[in-house]
C-alpha cells in the first residue's frame, strides 16, 4: 500500500518548484492533490496533468494566501470538491532582499503577510476540518535563515522564524485531537529562484554546505512525504533542516 493512500492533501504555492515537488511525490503515493497558487495558469493546468497521471485526483486554485478572506474559501472550496483534508503544507513564500538601511516599509510588510500570516489564515482555516476529523499534519515551510539569520533578508529570515515558533504552538493547541504540525527548514535548494543568483554566490554557499552540493525540490519533498504520512505519527512540533548540513 502507498504511504499516502486514500488521503487528501493541500498544497499552497503548488504550481512550480519545491511546491510542485511535494505535489507530485504526494501524488506518487496515492494522495488525491489540491493546490494554490497566485493564479491559475499554464503551469498550473500542467501540474493538475502531471497528478492525474498518477491515477490520483487533483484540482489547482487561484488563491491568495495572504488573504483571510480567501483562505477561508480556499479551504470551503477543497472540501467541496474533496470532502475532507488530511494534509496541509503552507509552502507559499516570496523574498524581497535588501539590507535593512535600504529595506522599504512595503517590502517588510508584503513578505511578513505573504510567509507568515498566510500560515495563520490558511491554519486557522484549516483546523475546523482536522478538529472535526481528530486527525491531520500541518506541515510548515521555514527556511534555514529562519534559524540562523542572513544580512540583507531580515524580513524573510524573520517570517521564517516566525513560523517555528508558530509551529511549536500549533503542535501543542492541536496535538490532543491527533493533528501534528512540523516544520521544514530547507537550505540551498535549486529552484527557479537561486538560479537567479550571481555565480559567485551560489559557490560561496555551496563551499559552506557540508555535502558540497544543492538540494533538490525533491529533497524536500522526500521530508515532507514523512511528515504527511503515518511514518512520522509521533513527531509533531519539530524542524527538519534540509539543508545538506548548512546549519548543525
Amino acid at each position: 500500500m502507498k504511504l499516502l493512500e486514500g488521503k487528501i492533501a493541500l498544497i499552497t504555492g503548488g504550481a512550480r518548484g519545491i511546491g510542485k515537488a511535494i505535489a507530485l511525490k504526494f501524488a506518487a503515493e496515492g494522495a488525491d492533490v489540491a493546490f494554490s497558487d497566485l493564479n491559475y495558469d499554464a503551469a498550473a493546468e500542467a501540474l493538475e496533468n502531471e497528478i492525474r497521471a498518477f491515477g490520483v485526483k487533483a484540482k489547482g486554485y487561484a488563491s491568495d494566501a495572504s488573504s483571510f478572506d480567501g483562505c477561508e474559501k480556499l479551504i470551503d472550496d477543497v472540501m467541496a470538491d474533496f470532502s475532507r483534508i488530511d494534509v496541509l503544507v503552507n509552502n507559499a513564500g516570496i523574498t524581497r532582499d535588501n539590507l535593512l538601511m535600504r529595506m522599504t516599509e512595503q517590502d517588510w510588510d508584503l513578505v511578513i503577510k505573504v510567509n507568515l500570516k498566510s500560515v495563520f489564515n490558511m491554519t486557522k482555516a484549516v483546523q475546523k476540518v482536522m478538529l472535526k476529523q481528530r486527525s491531520g499534519s500541518i506541515i510548515n515551510m521555514s527556511s534555514v535563515v529562519g534559524l540562523e539569520g542572513n544580512a540583507g533578508q531580515s524580513n524573510y529570515s524573520a517570517s521564517k522564524a516566525g513560523l517555528i515558533g508558530f509551529t511549536k504552538s500549533m503542535a501543542q493547541e492541536l496535538g490532543s485531537r491527533s493533528i501534528r504540525c512540523n516544520a521544514i527548514a530547507p537550505g540551498f535548494i535549486e529552484t527557479d529562484m537561486t538560479a537567479k543568483l550571481p555565480d559567485d554566490v551560489r559557490k560561496e554557499w555551496i563551499n559552506s554546505i557540508p555535502l558540497k552540493r544543492g538540494g533538490k525540490p525533491e529533497d524536500v519533498a522526500n521530508v515532507s512525504l514523512f511528515l504527511a504520512s503515518e511514518l512520522s505519527s509521533y513527531v509533531t512540533g519539530q524542524v527538519i533542516a534540509v539543508c545538506g548540513g548548512m546549519t548543525m
